[in-house]
This record gives structure tokens, C-alpha cells and sequence, in this order.
């Protein structure tokens, strides 16, 4: 009797195993989604680094849209130039010329720049101190406790003195650190030299307000302006238009440089 027991479970247990089978091949076929080759090849050069610095949720979405060719082939900034290259191969079309992108901190201004600035004890974190108006005279201004250091997973910002600073050699562009910022201060840029002139302030404040919250503020004097055609005053802040200073003449924007009465121009990049 336990013999007989033990055929029929054994054979019924075979049974629901051969069923099963079918069931999951069945499944297998009927549910299959199709990769695309190239999208799988696109994943292969990718650095997986899923930092979304090209826009996307993480590489595998930016290496389906690649295969799509939804996305061009140069947004990975973690990848950089041999990377487009790469993929460019694998979708059969030209890469064109490409800049490696960097963050930019807009502020210049270190602890002892701020005026008004009063004591804080909250949560020593960006988003809750933007929260408190009268933490700083200049409501533009980095507030320095580290936001943006956490965002990054590649150890390229710190904090000097009060104020966030990148370490160009670090830095892919990934743009987590401007994600992370709550004023907005932190831009992603393309390099077209090792280092580029940049305005280090956003207070688009007036100037008799900017110089009564910070001793570097820029006070929109069109100083620079006067001197190169590349700097224009828009809402009373100096902005550069890159095309025009790749053009320009390096004497020109040195004066425009030493010309600066607060001195919120500066150079970024690998000095």
C-alpha cells in the first residue's frame, strides 16, 4: 500500500512538473520582450554609472533611446568623449565635435564676503536653511552647508570657507550637484577650453542692495561690458555669451577681468 502511495505520488508530482514546464516555456514566448541589439550594445560601452546626467533614469533608459534614436549619442557626460565615440560607432553616425561638461558654482562669496549673515543651529543642510529668510543678507548666495557635496557620488565639490568648490579633476558633469542645490546657483556647462571665465554671482538684485548683502556681489556697473561686446547686463547681472568668448581676444578679457570693480569674474576649469 505505501509502495502504491509512493508511485502515485511520485508520478503525480512528475505530472504537475511537465505541466509547469509547458506553462513557463508558454509564458516564456508569449510574454518575451525583444531587446534591440544595438540597445544592448549601447548598455556594453556605457559606465553604469546611472548618475542622470544625460536626462535619463539610468543608462539602460539612455542606451534604449540611443537604439531608438530618440537621444543623440553625446549626452553621457560620466562617459565623455570616447564614449560618444563608441556609440556613434554602433548607430552609424557621426558624433560630431563634443565639449566635456562641468559644474559651475554662480558665487563667489566666501564667509567673510556675506554680510548680515546670522547664526544658524536648525538641520545644518541647504534646503532647510533656504527656508529661513534671514539666515544671509543676499538671498542668492551658496549658503555652504554641503547639499550638493552629499549629491555627489564622485567627491568632486567641498566646501571652502563657506562656499561650495569644485575639483575640476573630479567632476564629470553629471549634474546632481545643481539637482541638489536649492538656490540654483550650480550650472552644468560644456568646457570648449580647459578653463572658461565665468560670472561668480546670481544676485539679480540691484547694485546699492547687492553691495549692502555682499562685498563680491556683481553690481550689474556694465564695466566688463564696456570693455568686450562677450558680456552683456541682464537683470542687473553680468552675463557671458560663450560663443563670443571663445572668439575673444585673451588680452581683452583679462581687462575685462582686472577691470571688474568686485571682482565676481573668475576662471573655472583645470587651471
Amino acid at each position: 500500500m505505501n509502495l502504491v502511495t509512493i508511485f502515485i505520488s511520485a508520478g503525480t508530482m512528475l505530472g504537475m512538473a511537465v505541466i509547469f514546464s509547458y506553462i513557463l516555456g508558454w509564458a516564456n514566448n508569449a510574454f518575451r520582450v525583444e531587446i534591440d541589439p544595438k540597445a544592448e550594445a549601447a548598455l556594453e560601452v556605457l559606465p553604469g554609472a546611472n548618475c542622470g546626467g544625460c536626462a535619463y533614469v539610468g543608462c539602460g533608459d539612455y542606451a534604449a533611446a540611443v537604439a531608438a534614436g530618440e537621444a543623440a549619442v553625446n549626452l553621457c557626460t560620466a562617459g565623455g568623449p570616447s564614449c560618444a565615440a563608441e556609440l556613434a560607432a554602433i548607430m552609424g553616425v557621426e558624433v560630431g565635435e563634443t565639449f566635456p561638461n562641468y559644474a559651475i558654482v554662480h558665487c563667489g562669496a566666501h564667509s567673510e564676503d556675506r554680510l548680515h549673515r546670522s547664526e544658524y543651529l536648525g538641520e545644518q543642510s541647504c534646503f532647510t536653511a533656504n527656508l529661513v529668510k534671514s539666515i544671509q543678507g543676499c538671498v542668492y548666495g551658496c549658503l555652504g552647508f554641503g547639499d550638493c557635496l552629499e549629491a555627489c557620488n564622485y567627491d568632486a565639490l567641498q566646501v571652502v570657507d563657506g562656499l561650495a568648490t569644485v575639483d575640476y579633476e573630479k567632476c564629470i558633469g553629471c549634474g546632481a550637484c545643481a539637482k541638489a542645490c536649492p538656490r540654483n546657483i550650480i550650472s552644468i556647462n560644456p568646457f570648449k577650453k580647459d578653463s572658461i571665465l565665468v560670472v561668480k554671482c546670481a544676485n539679480h538684485d540691484a547694485g546699492k542692495a547687492v553691495k549692502g548683502v555682499c562685498k563680491t556681489g556683481c553690481n550689474g556697473c556694465k564695466a566688463c561690458a564696456k570693455i568686450l561686446s562677450t558680456f552683456t547686463i541682464t537683470d542687473n547681472l553680468s552675463v557671458i555669451d560663450y560663443d563670443e568668448y571663445i572668439q575673444a581676444d585673451t588680452e581683452e578679457i583679462d581687462k575685462a577681468v582686472k577691470k571688474c570693480p568686485v571682482k565676481c569674474l573668475g576662471f573655472a576649469g583645470k587651471l
